[in-house]
């Protein structure tokens, strides 16, 4: 995309509107699992990074070790936000012609 194209855009609100839509669109349909514990605990989140499951292992349930689990289905969920971030950058720098992201655009991770 050049300087140009992007010029044009911005001349054209419903474009752009059209465009940011059609962006969220892709980006809510990403998914992306992450786990934690040598995959007793599997969280998978979508692109909005909203936690679609969380799967956790009959063995990884010990009543007296709770903290434990709460620290696993945190870290998977981390694993799976990273995930889910980097395939937004990808998709997203895709849609704008390879230019990057500004840091920290979607949260954490960069984006």
């Amino acid at each position: 995309m050049n300087i140009n194209e992007i010029f044009d855009m911005l001349k054209n609100p419903q474009a752009l509107q059209a465009q940011a839509e059609a962006l969220r669109a892709k980006t809510a349909s990403i998914e992306a699992t992450g786990s934690a514990g040598g995959g007793m605990v599997r969280v998978t989140l979508t692109g909005a990074l909203d936690m679609k499951s969380c799967e956790i292992a009959p063995e990884a349930v010990d009543p007296a070790e709770i903290g434990l689990l709460q620290d696993l289905v945190r870290a998977a969920f981390n694993d799976a936000a990273a995930k889910v971030r980097e395939a937004v950058q990808r998709e997203l720098a895709g849609g704008l012609g390879g230019m990057p992201l500004p840091p920290g655009m979607f949260g954490g991770g960069g984006l």
